[in-house]
């Protein structure tokens, strides 16, 4: 059973105590994520990019576009493989009305012979009813609400290896109106709307990008490339409205891939927008993507009717994603987080907006009952680059679909699926469930490597990053805190200017100060443990004995743990796998006694892995001075994921050997399986749980944990903190 630190309890207590009506705001908790490949196989490469569902919300098709299929996925209390159909080439686009699944195919033989067919699908029998030429490259299709018509953006996109992609490229798109009238769909109509001249970045090359229709049967169409919006009557085919999408100009962004996230910029950019939603009848509002100049890093509402900008998010997509621990700083110098998807539905009384960030793998949720002041509410985790934002009103649910997928990488294209919810966010996070479950407060913060008690504190622990990010930095975390928050941090020194190591894992010591293991690559970079003092100076480096560091391979230092103080103080490492010298399935504990400079090793047995992953150490910490928890895990993440394991080693007899001596294997018995925990809020099982932690004692004594995000380099880079209770 899970127990939690009194200030926990009392604050799980005290929110749900209250009335739900009063205190408990409704919220979007993940409740499953189904990977897409369920409905093929794990060998081939799949993508959910767009979805859409029947009206009752039992039913998601999403598009395949390199499996050239649609997909299909039952959606109840889980997200159920349900089978694909091939298209005759690649779908862009789709949406349901009825019985039937409108399809929008790319059939493109060049860039410059576009083609396309709407496929018309009876859901029912899964079969093909209707196909119609579209003359051109479909991109996106809205159907509208009294499902009289169906609008589609005829894109045409230009070669981007044709003069580095500038625009105009001809041929130029168009918008596609199809009136779903008549005795049936091999009976209905296409129009075709021309969208030349309006533009003032390449007038004769309009490229729609996304449509959208509102209650009045008009629909918006972004010309993306071209900075551009166009509203177009339905029931006339008649251009109405345009305007620029224009410039926005927004501070406080980072805007260096340097490692870490100092959002004190300035940029001033076109927005080009993406995807479009109406807000209401007369307000719509925009993905601020960026294309061939541009990019805001916004996303912005318009008056419709005046084409006025009446909001732009200016730089709180960054904030948010900053302070999750999801910036993307590796595209700070482009695009940063990438606003891509938007979405608009009506919940109960609620009207809610959801913003795709395509490269922090996030959707901001916003309340837009004032469609023309939006209030940030949260933002929800996703898996790789969220493309297709599917709210589903009737069963109160949102579908993402998170369209990277690269098996050699663990990623895998996926849908996520999130419901309408008052339950406290404390009381879900005491079951490690619901997000964020770690926040800070303008301390930018990812790939959170190991973690440690601190003595005689029983509130806190401090984690350490890993290269992921530089200079290295120690962060405090306040554990009572629901979601947990990064609340101070302390760069690392060396001769007074900032370092920067591979910083694997930390241990707090008693009287202040710290050991930090930095891993080495086997080659120039040794391993190292670096004493710090309490202001973050790096007091001195110190490497393996030499006779063991020439075995060293890649996988290095992945934990540290302190037993002891003074001169009985003791340090234990853990060695991620196997050495050179090791036996096969075996890996390295060192210890080090500060006191007399002396190294001594014990050999440690990994649990076998299954086929095509590989098992090693991700953390050590002290439960006590004669027993070490050893965090061992796969590499697999998702589906593929089966050991993230806590192992309990008794050291109490155990007498570690100098270097070049054979190695005593210590005993193990298993204390905690992490899967449960990992995928408790209906993620997929993250990979890398590689911090542990021991924090009060006696009866209050429990463990808590973190996972590296990697900073977001191919991962979906969630930053989680498990609360795992005692051992």
């Amino acid at each position: 059973m899970v127990r939690l630190c009194t200030g926990l309890v009392a604050l799980v207590l005290l929110v749900s105590a209250a009335p739900a009506e009063a205190s408990v705001p409704a919220r979007f908790q993940r409740f499953d994520t189904m990977s897409v490949f369920r409905n093929s196989s794990p060998g081939e490469h799949t993508a959910a990019e767009i979805a859409a569902a029947t009206a009752d919300g039992k039913l998601v098709v999403y598009t395949d576009s390199p499996g050239r299929r649609i997909g299909f996925a039952k959606a109840s209390q889980k997200l159920t493989p349900d089978g694909v159909l091939p298209m005759p080439g690649e779908p862009t686009s789709v949406d349901v009305i009825g019985g039937l699944a409108l399809v929008a195919v790319n059939t493109s033989k060049s860039f410059a012979e576009p083609s396309g067919v709407l496929v018309v699908v009876d859901l029912g029998k899964r079969e093909v009813v209707a196909t119609h030429d579209l003359g051109g490259q479909p991109d996106s299709i809205d159907i509208s609400k009294d499902g009289r018509y169906a609008a589609i953006a005829i894109e045409n996109e230009r070669d981007e290896d044709v003069d580095e992609g500038a625009i105009p490229q001809a041929p130029a798109g168009f918008l596609t109106i199809v009136d779903l009238v008549g005795r049936g769909p091999a009976s209905w109509q296409l129009r075709k709307v021309e969208l030349t001249g309006i533009a003032q970045v390449a007038p004769t090359d309009p490229e729609p990008e996304y449509v959208s229709i509102n209650g009045r049967d008009q629909v918006a169409v972004t010309l993306q490339e071209n900075n551009h919006i166009a509203i177009v009557d339905l029931r006339s085919g008649r251009l109405v409205k345009h305007f620029s999408a224009g410039t926005a100009t927004v501070s406080g962004i980072d805007t260096a891939d340097d490692g870490k996230f100092s959002p004190s910029e300035t940029i001033t950019a076109a927005r080009e927008p993406d995807a479009v939603a109406w807000l209401d009848d007369h307000t719509l509002g925009t993905a601020d993507e960026g294309d061939y100049v541009g990019g805001s890093r916004t996303w912005t509402i318009f008056d419709a009717d005046s084409g006025k900008v009446v909001f732009s998010s200016g730089n709180e997509l960054q904030q948010i994603a900053g302070k999750q621990g999801q910036y993307p700083d590796g595209r700070s110098d482009n695009k940063g987080v990438e606003p891509e998807g938007l979405a608009v539905a009506t919940f109960g009384r609620d009207r809610y907006a959801f913003v795709g960030m395509e490269r922090a793998n996030l959707v901001a949720v916003y309340d837009v009952n004032n469609p023309r002041r939006p209030r940030f509410l949260q933002a929800l985790p996703t898996g790789v680059g969220p493309e297709g934002l599917l709210p589903i009103p009737a069963t109160g649910t949102l579908v993402v679909a998170a369209e990277e997928d690269s098996a050699a990488d663990g990623i895998r294209s996926s849908l996520s699926g999130y419901r309408l919810t008052r339950k406290p966010l404390a009381l879900s996070l005491a079951h490690n469930q619901g997000t964020p479950s770690i926040v800070s407060d303008g301390i930018g913060f990812g790939a959170l490597s190991g973690l440690s008690g601190i003595p005689g504190n029983h509130r806190d622990v401090v984690a350490v990053t890993d290269a992921a990010y530089s200079p290295t930095r120690i962060l405090t975390i306040d554990t009572v805190s629901a979601p947990a928050k990064v609340r101070k941090e302390l760069t690392l020194t060396k001769d007074g200017k900032p370092v920067g190591y591979d910083g694997e894992g930390i241990a707090a010591r008693k009287g202040g100060g710290y050991w930090v293991a930095v891993e080495g690559d086997g080659k120039q970079k040794p391993n190292l443990l670096v004493e710090v003092s309490t202001d973050g100076a790096v007091v001195r480096e110190i490497p393996l004995p030499e006779a063991i560091a020439k075995t060293a391979t890649g996988n290095g230092f992945e934990g540290v743990t302190v037993i002891g103080g003074g001169r009985s103080e003791q340090v234990w490492l853990a060695v991620q796998r196997e050495w050179k010298a090791d036996r096969p399935g075996q890996a390295t504990l060192a210890r080090f006694t500060p006191a007399t400079g002396e190294w001594a090793f014990a050999a440690y047995p990994l649990d076998a892995p299954q086929a095509g992953a590989w098992i090693g150490l991700s953390e050590i910490t002290a439960l006590n001075d004669r027993t070490l928890l050893i965090l061992e895990r796969d590499n697999q993440r998702g589906d593929a994921a089966k050991t993230k394991k806590v192992y309990r080693v008794d050291i109490g007899a155990l007498t570690p050997v100098p270097a070049g001596t054979e190695k005593p294997l210590v005993s193990k018995k298993q204390a905690r399986d992490l899967v449960p925990a990992l995928k408790a809020d209906g993620a997929a099982t993250h990979d890398k749980p590689e911090g542990l932690a021991v924090i009060g004692g006696g009866p209050f004594q429990r463990l808590v944990g973190v996972v590296d995000n990697d900073g977001l380099d191919d991962a979906p880079g969630e930053s989680v903190f498990l609360r795992l209770g005692r051992i």
